[in-house]
């Protein structure tokens, strides 16, 4: 099989039957069966009388040559079909010397099966009857008539090499929208043709033409589904146009990968489609492509990456009938009028996976210089063979897609002065299809990917690989906890029974006046109860019964299951166990008579959320050792609680500990492992320690289980990038481009119906500037104004105005009107302002900032916090991880993306990155750039406040904190803002206004830091009460903390509780209290009280 005969082989077709046939006279007509192929007469089949049910057997067997060599090739086998032709053979009447024909119809038999590698197939294929066929009346019909035809090869036409590494080339030329208005149907006949090249092996380029395209005035759009047709003329029945099983399906257009995807341009592509003139071809046309040709054809994408789709319109020559067809010369020039090109993008055939483009293109003027500069190509399908086309255009020639003649690219250089000179000057007709806004939909479709994309199910096993999961720990039922359990009650019924035995010496009254039995009585019960009880042999009865339980416990609790290694440490256990059950039998006590329990003293129990915030605290602080403390108890609470690691592994990001974060990340993926925040932070940590093939592997995985994730294709993007792969790089940026894309108008939509209002647009500028590759946002001028409207109202919906979260929960509560505005000079660099974590505030802040520093418009107060671009959301994502090392690499990005650039969110994060450094000038300097941009942005005063205060300005930082909480939208990091405010008012001695900002604090986020603030205030305004109870609070959160223990030695000492204040002074010692000034401020009390250390 793996070798190709060089001779022809024969191709053999037979039709067997024919069903529910019918003729134009009689009820049995008699029909015979013509075959046709590539333009050749394979036979005529006998001449048949039809049954009176409609049946025919045909028996009919003809063939022709597939010769690779010459002749019939692969290319006809994939573009040509089989035509059958059914015609009638009616009477003869008197005088009549020849029999007179009808043809009843046409069926088509695609041949695409023996090109995927089968030698033989069956099928039935429907008759399409001619116009005035008695046939048409069936079509309204449950049943079609029909041929049964059956195709057969002695062994297959592609060897196993071909079928492996060859491919199928299928392209679908649609429309041509929006053509100029000089395109008038009536006058001169003109022939649309599009024509593009295809690659093949050695020193030829294959051409494919699409010919006769039919001009139509517009006023609906063209239906879908609808067929796509052969491109072959001269078809007898409409019906046989069709290709079988063939549609165009259309679709949204923010899913196509052309040039007019974009949501500005709905409008127009919505009135050319409708309303304006348009060219229709709906043809497909095929090309098989062997390996070589499939190596060609990748490696002419990667070099070109766009690829030339020439349009033109050539009238067409009518042949007087009877005459040889002789051509007059004429001026090719002028016959070649409206010489267009469209630029198709064909990199998307790279992408892994990717199959099928289809997209809409502008058409520009022909214009070798341009063409080549930007597709690599001097050679012109219609240009340079012109004279060939024009003199092959006549009404009534054949129609073939591909032009027998194939194109030299030693031509492609053989350029003349006098075509350079022509190409020079653009003709006035070419310009037309600029002026218009004419656009060519194309679809271009392989049978295999060109680059295999992993299966999810391989990178799944991969991942399982590198991390196995970890199974859940199964809860054993005879484990410690059901040892003691059971422990508990055997002591239970043991009480009982013992109980028992007391009321039947001593009867049940002696229980109730037990309080008032002395000492003596009490002793003489219990030594008559003993004696009882040992006399009777329930005292060792009781023994046996308990000894089961203790045993249970000494092995599921203390583990303990082989001899003692020495005396000693028998003693020792004993006297462990001992206590040990002592205490859990008076729990079962305590249990079993519940009146007789005392009050024990509550505990505050702290949640996982608090030891967050608290180990959130002690991280800003840099006090990373209490931080590591919080996240460890945490993980030992809920091991199996993925956050959890993922937060301690963020926190081992910020000390710079990426082997310890590392395995936090891979712990948490191990848990879960289509956790797609684990797969991702794994991901980056692998490019950290260059471990790039694992890093790829867990990218890869992350979009597969989650293809809707940007971050996830935006990380997967800068992966490549670091690879040197641009052309996954561009497929991976697209996509995340997309995804957020569809995210936004989803949410706007979501958002719309739930409030019942619309966004007007109002669009000026340039319309390419609205809406970039991997941006949202645009450059150009345009104001969305949110408006109630009632019901029925339609309006575009704007793509700037998709507040979520917290921001549209503030709109939709305040129903105050939103007026956002861009900048209207599109030469400035500025950009919409978004926030440093969370928020993003109004656009016409950052425009009018710029130009006076006045207050703005008071009911702008609604933050968006849809991120302006894929790069600045994955910029939050990793800010919130602490991968500040991975955050420059997007960064750079930000700044060179054509609608990012120096963004005031931008300037925050730098701001923040060098925070992190403790570099406070180049920190100040971005801050101030942000506040240019947005000043009324909540987290560009909250910054600034962290920046003065960390460099020691006070007073400054106060300025700024007091101006973050006076705005109506809170800063992103609210909790440090209070605390940090809340000290200030301390050091400068405004104790009211400390008292207040921590009391805000408290409610909002209680921690030990803020009660201490809080009971620090009070203490200073002699509030002794309300410091004692919240000091006691700060207490009870954490008790290691030793400023609390020291300002309650202080409220102790005011209050004369001498034993307090000297176990709160103890604690305080203990503790290794820092500040100085507050120990002698103890020392100086505790003189002028005369107690409080035991020292002196």
């Amino acid at each position: 099989m793996e070798q190709v005969s060089s001779t022809g082989r024969p191709v053999q077709i037979t039709v067997t039957d024919g069903y529910d046939l019918k003729g134009f006279k009689g009820d049995t007509p008699v029909t015979f069966i013509r075959a046709e192929f590539n333009q050749v007469v394979l036979g005529d089949s006998a001449k048949i009388a039809v049954s009176p049910e409609g049946t025919a057997k045909y028996n009919f067997t003809c063939n022709f040559e597939f010769n690779p060599e010459g002749g019939v090739t692969l290319h006809d086998l994939a573009h040509k079909p089989v035509f059958l032709t059914m015609t009638e053979v009616l009477p003869k009447e008197k005088k009549q010397k020849e029999e007179k024909t009808m043809i009843l119809g046409q069926a088509v038999v695609d041949l695409l099966p023996l090109l995927e590698g089968e030698s033989s197939f069956e099928t039935m294929v429907p008759l399409h009857p001619v116009p005035g066929s008695p046939l048409e009346a069936l079509r309204s019909g449950i049943k079609q008539c029909s041929l049964e035809v059956k195709v057969f090869v002695a062994e297959p036409l592609l060897t196993t090499a071909q079928i492996s590494g060859g491919n199928l080339l299928k392209v679908t030329l649609e429309a041509a929208y929006s053509v100029p208005e000089s395109f008038i149907p009536m006058g001169l006949l003109q022939n649309f043709m599009v024509g593009l090249q295809v690659p093949s092996a050695g020193e030829k380029d294959y051409p494919i033409f699409f010919k006769n395209g039919t001009l139509k005035l517009g006023g609906e759009r063209e239906p879908v589904p609808r067929p796509k047709k052969w491109p072959i003329a001269n078809i007898l029945a409409p019906g046989a146009n069709n290709i079988p099983d063939a549609f165009i399906v259309g679709g949204p257009y923010e899913e196509e990968e052309g040039e007019l995807n974009h949501p500005e341009d709905r409008e127009f592509r919505n009135q050319a489609e409708c309303i304006k003139k348009r060219i229709t071809w709906d043809l497909e046309s095929r090309c098989y492509l062997d390996p070589p040709a499939v190596i060609s054809f990748q490696k002419r994408i990667a070099d070109c990456r766009f690829w030339p789709v020439e349009i033109t319109r050539v009238p067409l020559v009518t042949v007087p009938k009877g005459k040889s067809a002789k051509f007059e010369k004429t001026d090719d020039e002028g016959r070649l009028s409206f010489h267009g090109v469209a630029y198709v993008n064909m990199v998307p055939l790279l992408y892994p996976g990717v199959k099928r483009i289809r997209g809409a293109f502008h058409v520009y003027p022909y214009l070798g210089s341009t063409v080549y500069e930007k597709t690599k190509c001097s050679f012109s399908l219609f240009r340079d063979t012109g004279h060939h086309l024009i003199q092959n255009n006549k009404i009534g020639g054949i129609n073939s897609p591909v032009s027998k003649p194939v194109i030299s690219k030693n031509l492609k250089e053989e350029k003349t002065v006098k075509e350079k000179d022509m190409e020079a000057r653009s003709r006035p007709g070419d310009v037309q299809y600029v002026e218009a806004g004419t656009y060519i939909v194309l679809e271009i479709e392989l049978d295999k990917a060109l680059v295999p994309k992993r299966m999810p199910e391989e990178l799944a096993r991969r991942v399982k690989e590198m991390i196995p999961p970890r199974p859940p720990l199964t809860r054993r039922t005879g484990g410690a906890q059901k040892a003691v359990s059971d422990y508990h009650m055997q002591i239970k019924n043991i009480s009982r029974a013992i109980l028992n035995e007391y009321h039947r010496m001593f009867g049940k009254q002696a229980v109730k006046v037990g309080s008032d039995l002395d000492s003596e009585t009490l002793e003489e019960q219990k030594c008559q109860l003993n004696y009882e009880l040992n006399c009777s042999g329930k005292y060792f009865a009781f023994k046996e019964q308990l000894k089961h339980a203790v045993v249970k416990i000494v092995r599921e609790k203390y583990l303990k299951t082989t001899a003692f290694e020495s005396q000693e440490e028998l003693q020792k256990f004993i006297s462990e166990l001992y206590v040990f059950l002592v205490d859990q039998m008076h729990v079962a006590l305590n249990q079993a008579m519940p009146d007789d329990v005392q009050g024990t003293p509550s505990t505050i129990y702290t949640s996982s959320e608090q030891l967050r915030l608290f180990a959130f605290e002690a991280e800003v602080n840099e006090n990373y050792e209490m931080a590591t403390v919080y996240y460890e108890e945490r993980l030992v609470r809920e091991p199996q609680n993925l956050e959890h690691w993922l937060d301690y592994g963020a926190f081992c990001l910020l000390t710079e500990d990426n082997i310890k974060a590392q395995e936090c990340f891979r712990k948490a993926l191990s848990l879960n492992q289509n956790h797609i925040h684990s797969l991702l932070l794994c991901g980056v940590l692998a490019v950290l320690m260059e471990n790039y093939e694992q890093a790829e592997i867990f990218f890869e995985d992350a979009t597969c289980l989650e293809p809707t994730n940007v971050v996830a294709w935006t990380l997967l993007g800068l992966y490549y990038e670091i690879q040197n792969n641009d052309i996954r790089m561009e497929m991976a940026f697209h996509e995340a481009f997309k995804q957020l894309q569809a995210r936004v108008l989803q949410a706007q939509v979501t958002k719309q119906r739930s409030t019942g209002t619309v966004e007007y647009v109002e669009e000026g500028g340039k319309d390419d500037s609205c809406l970039g590759p991997w941006g949202i946002t645009s450059g150009s001028s345009t104001a969305a104004v949110k408006v109630e409207v009632p019901a029925g109202l339609g309006a575009p919906l704007s793509i700037l105005d998709g507040f979520l979260d917290e921001s549209s929960n503030l709109q939709s509560e305040s129903h105050e009107p939103i007026l956002s505005v861009q900048s209207q000079d599109p030469t400035t660099s500025q950009k919409p302002s978004n926030t440093f974590m969370k928020e993003i505030p109004s656009k016409k802040e950052a425009s009018e900032c710029q130009e006076s520093s006045t207050c703005l418009h008071p009911t702008l107060y609604s933050v968006s916090q849809t991120p302006a671009t894929i790069f600045m959301e994955t910029i939050r994502f990793l800010m919130k991880v602490n991968a500040v090392q991975y955050v420059h690499r997007v960064l750079a990005h930000e700044l060179l993306c054509p609608h990012g650039g120096p963004s005031c969110e931008y300037y925050l994060v730098l701001a923040q990155t060098h925070l992190l450094k403790k570099d406070f000038a180049k920190a100040e300097e971005y801050l101030q750039q942000a506040a240019q941009m947005d000043y009324l942005n909540p987290n560009v005063w909250g910054v600034k406040g962290h920046l003065y205060f960390l460099s020691g300005n006070h007073a400054e930082a106060k300025a700024c904190y007091e101006r973050t909480i006076s705005f109506v939208v809170d800063a992103s990091e609210m909790h440090f803002i209070f605390l940090r405010l809340g000290q200030i008012y301390l050091e400068e001695k405004e104790y009211e206004k400390a008292k207040k900002t921590y009391l805000q604090v408290c409610k909002r986020s209680p921690s030990c830091l803020t009660w201490l603030g809080l009971g620090i205030a009070c203490y200073k305004l002699d509030e002794l009460t309300e410091a004692e109870d919240a000091l006691s609070e700060a207490n009870a959160l954490n008790n290691y903390n030793a400023e609390v223990w020291a300002y309650l030695a202080l409220v102790c000492l005011k209050a004369g509780r001498q034993l307090e204040a000297e176990q709160a002074y103890k604690y305080t010692m203990k503790l290794k209290l820092k500040d100085e000034s507050l120990l002698a401020e103890i020392h100086m009390v505790q003189e002028t009280v005369g107690f409080g250390n035991p020292s002196f």
